[in-house]
């Protein structure tokens, strides 16, 4: 019996060393295998040290260089200091879009160097800034802010019409400002005023033109819509399934053609046939 479990007791320890052996190799060609790979390439980039607000100066007290794989760079990204600020150090640009501990300085979340975070800034080239005046109806309840997205509806009678319709006239137009403010992380909602949307100059036109001769309306685009609004106009019969009545037509009278004759005293008509020629 003893014989047995010194044999049953040298196996185990045989399979025991022989697993640690297996083991020791497995990780060596491993680590083998994780030496011959070829490293990601790194490229350092300028971050922000802490969250930075809206409108607040960026400064080189609050930078520092943060290192990413080369082929996941966002666009806009800065690699020397110089570039982000070359009209000097003490010429700093300002914060137009919020942002957090290590997030990469982009070019479109700042100012250009010596310049405010007006609205201006946050124009896209060729277009400009009009404003539409709105209240908690019109405005969506106060919920808008810079960045969102907006169906623009007129109402208004139709020339020459004596009815009124409400038509979209502009779909997915970027708003730009709220009141004074071009804030889009501001929190809470607030009854605006005064919307700004960036436009082209032809949409300008349009846009006041439809202020002026009706009631401007906005709708939100949800923030992951892709679809384009489609043409949109009613008026009040259609809204409320009023079909419109059509007049029958009179009957028309058979044509009839006659000659006057005297006969004694009395004056008399005798039918003809009419000739149309």
């Amino acid at each position: 019996m003893r014989s047995v479990f010194i044999a049953v007791l040298i196996a185990g320890l045989g399979l025991a060393g022989f697993a640690v052996y297996m083991a020791r190799d497995y990780i060596a060609s491993l680590e083998t295998t994780a030496v011959a790979e070829p490293a990601v390439p790194m490229t350092e980039i300028i971050a922000v040290k802490h969250d930075i607000a809206y409108g607040s100066p960026l400064t080189t007290d609050d930078l520092h260089y943060l290192e990413l794989p080369t082929d996941a760079l966002p666009e806009g990204t800065f690699t020397v200091a110089e570039d982000l600020f070359p009209q000097g150090f003490d010429v700093p640009r300002t914060v137009i879009r919020a942002m957090l501990k290590n997030e990469p300085v982009l070019a479109n979340k700042v100012t250009k160097p010596g310049e405010d975070a007006g609205v201006a800034t946050r124009l896209s080239s060729g277009m400009r800034a009009f404003a539409i005046r709105v209240d908690v109806a019109s405005g969506v309840s106060g919920f808008l802010r810079p960045d969102d997205e907006v169906d623009l509806f007129w109402t208004g009678t139709l020339p020459d019409e004596r009815r009124e319709v409400t038509k979209l006239i502009d779909t997915n137009v970027r708003i730009v400002a709220v009141d004074q403010s071009a804030d889009s992380e501001r929190a809470g909602a607030t009854v605006a005023r005064t919307i700004t949307v960036e436009a082209t100059p032809r949409q300008v036109a349009a846009f006041a033109q439809a202020q002026s001769s009706g009631r401007l309306s906005l709708a939100l685009v949800g923030a992951l819509d892709q679809i384009v609004s489609e043409q949109v106009e009613i008026d009040q019969r259609e809204l409320l399934g009023i079909e419109e009545e059509t007049r029958a037509e009179a009957p028309v009278a058979p044509k009839t053609c006659s000659i006057r004759t005297r006969r004694g005293s009395e004056v008399v008509e005798i039918p003809i046939p009419c000739n149309d020629g």
